[in-house]
């Protein structure tokens, strides 16, 4: 089977709060190995393009099986009500795998989809085999900050902040060399709703998972964007202490979404850490 027959599905995952969660599913279910990519906060699973255009010639070979996923709030996910927490979302995730029937999985998160990530390795360590964060943190202050966006997003919506976030999420040297790719990402942003984002802001407001860090005895590996301003390689040298084994990778040039900015680098570093 080549690269262009990849088989890929559409699942809709109900939540314990009676959500459905938006899942795309690529390869055979019968594949030895699943990995579980979640997004970051104001994305979408389609964040992971890259990255799975990537992994399709191991999805076609069946031995990989990619499930990627909307969080609550975000994409084509409902937007339940609120308030949220790191609770409520690392369930949702062992919905999915339940929905899926996925017993354990390789997982690897980006910022909120990272805190989602630590947040399984403690509270279900079953269920995950290696785990990869990228660009996350499992403290990130202070909360005051996370209260302002929410309520500035709840007055004036995304586009209040949609600018902003694109300098933080890429470089300017990536945003001159592919507008298309950069107003792309934008758009996301711009699309994720109002509340979603403002619920999401609540998650990471009142998240603190650094107290367990030393819980997690999956394989960890962390990758850093060098230029990264929301989750610089020091928050990622704080989790990799206190996780025995865990190691840090720093990508050059990169911010926050290293996974679309470097997609070649992570994916190579994400296939070295899945398959060592």
């Amino acid at each position: 089977m080549s690269a262009s027959t990849v088989v890929r599905r559409v699942a809709a995952v109900r939540t314990a709060d009676g959500a459905e969660l938006h899942a795309v599913v690529d390869g055979s279910d019968d594949a030895p190995v699943t990995l579980v990519l979640a997004h970051g906060w104001t994305l979408a699973q389609a964040a992971w393009d890259d990255v799975a255009d990537l992994l399709k010639p191991r999805i076609a070979d069946g031995a990989l099986r990619l499930i990627r996923y909307d969080q609550r709030g975000h994409g084509r996910s409902p937007v339940p009500d609120g308030p949220y927490s790191i609770d409520d979302v690392g369930a949702d995730t062992l919905a999915l795998m339940d929905r899926l029937g996925i017993e354990r999985a390789h997982f690897c998160g980006l910022s909120l989809g990272g805190m989602t990530g630590m947040w399984l390795a403690i509270h279900a360590p079953e269920r995950v085999d290696r785990l990869a964060l990228l660009c996350t943190s499992a403290k990130l202050g202070p909360p005051s900050n996370w209260a302002e966006r929410a309520a500035l997003v709840r007055e004036q919506g995304t586009a209040a902040i949609a600018d902003g976030g694109l300098e933080r999420w890429v470089t300017d040297e990536f945003v001159e060399a592919h507008p298309d790719r950069a107003q792309w990402l934008r758009r996301m942003m711009l699309d994720t709703p109002d509340e979603g984002y403002a619920g999401c802001c609540e998650v990471i407001q009142h998240m603190d998972l650094e107290p367990r860090l030393d819980e997690i005895h999956a394989p960890t590996l962390l990758i850093a964007g060098d230029q990264d301003p929301a989750t610089p390689p020091e928050h990622a040298e704080r989790i990799a202490a206190a996780i025995d084994g865990a190691r840090v990778e720093v990508v050059s040039p990169g911010r926050h979404l290293a996974s679309v900015e470097r997609a070649d680098e992570v994916t190579a570093l994400l296939l070295e850490h899945l398959e060592g």
